[in-house]
């Protein structure tokens, strides 16, 4: 079989000393995705407060689990179906504190933003400079 090799732009990133998670940063579809995501991840916590405030005290943990499951699920849907978030995570819920306060959720946004706004603008500008050559 023959081989095609080509540089498609994908990167690895080392998610705090654990998974590797494979993407092209300067990909616009995925920041489109990424910040489409955005949304829905709120969507999915409004969902499982609504749940939470007529649950059970011992409902509330499997309440947690399925918007975890949820969550790390549209982050497949924005990286890829090769980036399994539950072994990135190393199986860290993401609505999990931290011991400053901040859910792990907001912690790898917040870490995944520049990354994907920088490679937004690398890739608009590289559009821009060949729409002028």
């Amino acid at each position: 079989m023959e081989k095609i090799q080509f540089d498609s732009g994908v990167r690895s990133y080392r998610i705090n000393g654990g998974g590797i998670l494979r993407f092209n940063p300067g990909d616009p579809n995925l920041y489109s995705r990424f910040l489409e995501a955005v949304g829905k991840l709120q969507e999915a916590e409004k969902e499982l407060t609504r749940q939470a405030e007529t649950a059970q005290a011992e409902d509330i943990v499997k309440l947690m689990q399925q918007a975890d499951e949820k969550m790390k699920n549209i982050l497949g849907w924005v990286f890829g179906e090769s980036n399994d978030f539950h072994k990135l995570l190393g199986g860290v819920n993401l609505l999990a504190v931290t011991e400053k306060g901040q859910r792990v959720l907001d912690n790898l946004m917040g870490a995944l933003q520049p990354v994907l706004t920088k490679g937004a603008r690398l890739c608009a500008g590289e559009i821009a400079k060949r729409s002028r050559a």
